[in-house]
């Protein structure tokens, strides 16, 4: 007997009862994914118990009361309005990394001058506003968190830590360029920031969850791509290897016209 991955495990288990099937008869091939997939929803409605619990008790302390809030903004009036300001400044964020990199006129040294060279104090005031947010946030929620040690190796916590850390690190940097050359793709790391939206999003993490029980497909779906391209890229090189004026220089080369042509045309 076989357990079929795409089934609910509470309705499979149901099933396996009404029948009077143990469970141990399933084939070795699905067995552990089906004791994964047990543990995972135990583990689920463990979590769902506690909450539930948690939001009958009428003595909670402040730090309690502090995680309450952030888990679940619509508990409290005051946890709402952080929770819309911290989407707010989220956003602003996003869009100001984006527009300081938008051409803003131009100087005799320069063809075209970013908005960020250009009107370099409004915009490192706007970042130093979002930073200082992003940071009251994650040192409140560090601090409201019921295991500090379990939040901070979290994604969302490497994610918040990732998020603001260019800002700081530019902060102490000395005005040597050999130096700040050294940190100046940091600054890339600040595109982080909009995957904070994620906490704002229930659409976003129910996708994150999708993509990550779909893990092993995608897997053999990227494996299987990466197989075709490479197989088509060696055939085209090889048949266009006779001709001078040929693009396709070695394998690699051929990778993109290889991806262009599967993804969009095929």
């Amino acid at each position: 007997m076989h357990y079929p991955r795409h089934e609910c495990i509470s309705a499979y288990d149901e099933e396996l009862a009404f029948f009077g099937i143990i469970p141990e008869i399933i084939g070795d091939c699905c067995y552990e994914e089906y004791k994964d997939r047990k543990r995972e929803n135990a583990e689920r409605l463990m979590d769902d118990q506690e909450e539930n619990k948690d939001n009958k008790l009428p003595n909670m302390n402040f730090r309690e009361t502090m995680w309450r809030a952030f888990e679940n903004p619509h508990t409290s009036t005051m946890a709402l309005v952080f929770y819309y300001v911290t989407g707010f400044f989220i956003a602003i964020s996003v869009i100001t990394n984006v527009v300081e990199t938008v051409p803003c006129g131009s100087t005799p040294n320069q063809k075209d001058v970013p908005c960020g060279e250009r009107y370099t104090v409004a915009f490192f005031c706007m970042d130093t506003a979002c930073v200082m947010i992003f940071t009251v946030e994650y040192l409140m929620r560090l601090f409201a968190a019921p295991s500090r040690y379990r939040f901070m190796r979290s994604v969302m916590s490497i994610i918040d830590v990732v998020a603001i850390l260019p800002y700081y690190i530019g902060l102490v940097m000395t005005n040597n360029e050999d130096v700040s050359g050294a940190f100046v793709t940091l600054r890339v790391f600040r595109v982080f920031r909009i995957f904070k939206f994620s906490r704002h999003s229930q659409g976003l993490r129910i996708l994150g969850y999708t993509l990550k029980s779909c893990a092993s497909e995608l897997g053999f779906l990227l494996f299987s791509l990466t197989m075709a391209i490479i197989i088509f890229a060696t055939v085209m090189f090889y048949a266009e290897k006779g001709s001078s004026s040929s693009k396709f220089t070695s394998i690699p080369a051929s990778f993109w016209y290889t991806i262009v042509t599967m993804t969009t045309l095929g």
